[in-house]
C-alpha cells in the first residue's frame, strides 16, 4: 500500500504487482505456493461470476414466471442458500489474499473456522425440517457450537498473544 497525498492509503499494488516485485527473491517452493495462491484465486473468481450470474437468473426466472409468492419458504431456502453458497467462496477466495500480499505464508485457521461456520450456517437455512432427522439437526447444531468455540478460542489466543 502507498500513501496518496492526502496521506491515506490507498491499494495502488495488485496481487500480481506484488508478485512479480518479490518474485526474485523468493525460494522454488514460495514461487510454488504463489502460484498455487494466483490460480486458485483465478478459478474461485470465476466460480464466484458463473454463480453470481446463475443467481441472478434463477431469481428472474423464479420472480418472472414460476412464484407467485417469494416469501414462500421453499423459495426462501432456495435463494438463500444460494446466496449463502456465494459468501462461501468469496470469504474462500478472501483468505487466499494475504498469501497473495506476502502476509501471510498460510491460509489463517481462524478463516477456515469462519468459513465452516458459515458453511453449517448455509445447511441450517435449505435445511427441511419436516424431512430431516432430530439427530441431523442436533449433529449440526453441536458441529456449529464446537467450531464457534475453536474459533472463539483461537481469536483469544491470537488477542492475548499481541505485545
Amino acid at each position: 500500500m502507498k500513501k496518496s497525498a492526502q496521506g491515506r492509503q490507498t491499494v495502488l499494488e495488485t496481487p500480481m504487482r506484488e508478485t512479480r516485485k518479490y518474485w526474485p527473491l523468493m525460494t522454488f517452493y514460495e514461487r510454488f505456493e504463489q502460484i498455487v495462491a494466483l490460480s486458485l484465486t483465478a478459478l474461485i473468481s470465476l466460480i464466484i461470476i458463473v454463480a453470481l450470474w446463475r443467481l441472478a437468473s434463477s431469481i428472474i426466472v423464479k420472480l418472472l414466471f414460476e412464484i407467485s409468492n417469494p416469501l414462500d419458504h421453499a423459495v426462501f431456502q432456495s435463494i438463500f442458500g444460494m446466496i449463502m453458497t456465494l459468501l462461501i467462496a468469496m470469504e474462500f477466495k478472501h483468505s487466499i489474499r494475504p498469501i497473495l500480499e506476502r502476509k501471510a505464508a498460510i491460509v489463517q485457521v481462524r478463516t477456515i473456522m469462519l468459513i465452516a461456520m458459515l458453511a453449517v450456517s448455509r445447511k441450517f437455512i435449505i435445511l427441511d425440517i419436516q424431512t430431516t432427522s432430530a439427530w441431523t439437526v442436533a449433529a449440526l447444531a453441536v458441529a456449529l457450537v464446537s467450531i464457534g468455540v475453536v474459533y472463539w478460542l483461537l481469536r483469544r489466543e491470537s488477542e492475548s498473544s499481541l505485545p
